[in-house]
């Protein structure tokens, strides 16, 4: 039962001891399918998936049914479950789920997988399978399909086979006087490559890199950013995130806010900016491809271990500040908050499990755990939990958002 291979029936995304709204999932349809229009506003409890850029029609959905399902669900669910889907968890094996990967999975039935390249270098058949494996035992576990995630920028950053879902870099298509011509480009390339990653099973890609190039960050992102113009780059960044939504894949627009110096799983990334207020740095361009695609609904959002002086000591994916106040109050981004790898240098010097826990608490949805910290980490969260570190409220906030993100992907 995998999201993407064909479209599932509606009562699919819910399984194994949760109660199914009928009414709910029979709202939802009708909507889609005759296009009621309730209103333009996320607020007023609908969703618009609009691209002004190429003038599609609007579809809109009642947010509130949808939200308050998710809620219902995350309410219900026990302290264990709750931790194990906040984590996003790599993977042991190749072409199938070695027995001790099984049973990591059976006991900790992580909200999500990413898929790396020692995964899958293997015959795109052999992938189905082992993602249609994975999946079907994590739904059975928890009652929730996981996302099957992988990094699919292109060019350098595929970790795919050759000739399997290829695309140029993303500098590739960088021009001084750019067109709408290089747009649809860009998002006819990306909609080729998401419906490859779509029928072998994937439903989430961390991509699209939103930084546009400079001083900073050029000796880390190289071919990986679309070019010096900030401008352009939101909006080759918007084609990208498009075309893969066409294609039912959901993206993570990376790495909020930027990165500085050099390449951040080494060491520390600073940025210096000098501001009186974080209305001052919404202003900024170094953010704007950021602001723009979260205006144009971008749904998921990796937090970067960046750290910025003047509004915090701690990194953008430890900080409160840069997350609550910043992202979601100053920015308005309602969709969900993924923290990058703390296994990384610039995260500082905390464990990864316990940076993780201090990363939901202070405002990301899902955290990355690999194979070796997997129990470490969930053990974390559920003495984070008994200690009243972490509260069930915060814990059920984050799970509600990674539920209802599940349930408009099926849409």
């Amino acid at each position: 039962m995998i999201f993407f291979n064909h479209r599932p029936d509606y009562l699919q995304v819910v399984r194994r001891g949760h109660r199914v709204n009928y009414l709910f999932f029979f709202l939802c349809a009708l909507c889609l399918l005759c296009g009621l229009v309730f209103s333009c506003a996320r607020k007023d409890n609908t969703i618009e998936f609009t691209d002004a850029n190429f003038l599609q029609d609007t579809i809109t959905l009642p947010l509130d049914l949808v939200w308050k399902q998710a809620q219902e669900m995350a309410s219900s669910m026990s302290d264990s479950l709750l931790a194990a889907q906040v984590i996003i968890t790599g993977i042991d094996g190749r072409g199938h789920l070695p027995p001790h990967m099984k049973e990591l999975l059976e006991t900790i039935p992580a909200g999500g997988v990413m898929f790396f390249r020692q995964n899958l270098n293997i015959d795109n058949d052999s992938i189905r399978a082992f993602i249609t494996e994975t999946s079907n035992l994590i739904a059975e576990h928890s009652g929730l399909i996981p996302f099957i995630a992988i990094d699919h920028e292109g060019r350098t950053v595929n970790r795919l086979n050759r000739g399997v879902a290829d695309l140029p870099a993303a500098s590739s298509y960088w021009k001084i006087d750019f067109s709408d011509e290089i747009l649809k480009t860009i998002r006819d390339d990306s909609y080729r490559a998401g419906q490859v990653l779509a029928s072998l099973g994937f439903n989430m890609n961390f991509a699209p890199v939103a930084e546009y190039l400079n001083d900073d960050n050029r000796d880390f992102l190289h071919s990986r950013s679309y070019g010096p113009d900030p401008f352009f780059t939101a909006e080759a960044s918007a084609a990208f995130l498009y075309g893969m939504k066409d294609a039912g894949i959901m993206c993570v627009v990376k790495h909020f806010p930027g990165s500085a110096g050099r390449d951040p799983h080494y060491t520390v990334s600073v940025l210096n900016f000098e501001i009186d207020s974080l209305q001052d740095l919404n202003l900024a361009n170094y953010i704007y491809p950021f602001s723009d695609l979260i205006s144009r609904g971008a749904r998921a959002v990796m937090a970067a271990h960046t750290l910025i002086p003047a509004i915090d000591n701690k990194v953008v994916s430890l900080s409160s500040i840069a997350m609550n106040d910043w992202l979601r109050g100053e920015l308005g981004f309602d969709g969900i908050i993924i923290a990058d790898d703390f296994n990384m240098a610039a995260a500082g010097n905390m464990s990864p499990d316990i940076a993780a826990v201090h990363s939901v608490i202070a405002g990301a949805d899902m955290v990355m755990s690999w194979p070796r910290d997997l129990q470490r980490t969930h053990t974390a969260f559920m003495t984070a939990l008994e200690n009243g570190e972490l509260t069930r409220e915060r814990l059920e906030e984050a799970v509600s958002r990674v539920i209802y993100e599940k349930m408009l992907m099926q849409f």
